[in-house]
């Protein structure tokens, strides 16, 4: 038997039913990395429901986007991210 494939959640940010200016600028940021890439939805969604608050989510936000150009860059892995944000200050 095959395996059900997991819904993808829908957000305000991914969704696309939102006016950008509407958006939180998180949200902004979020639905932007998305536009671009929607393959990376999985890792933008960790991101955001991340236990950051809001500043701290827009740095891991910023810091993840930032990173998908430079090779090597440790802030492609959402995960990292999250942890740097989770450290500044």
């Amino acid at each position: 038997m095959a395996k059900a494939k997991a819904k993808k959640k829908v957000t305000r940010w991914s969704d696309g039913s939102v006016p950008d200016e509407e958006l939180a600028p998180n949200e902004r940021i979020a639905h932007e990395i998305v536009s671009d890439k929607g393959d990376l939805a999985p890792s933008v969604q960790k991101i955001m429901d991340a236990d950051l608050d809001d500043e701290g989510r827009r740095v891991a936000l910023e810091s993840f986007r930032d990173s998908l150009g430079e090779v090597g860059d440790p802030n492609r892995d959402p995960q990292v991210a999250i942890e740097n944000a989770a450290k500044r200050g």
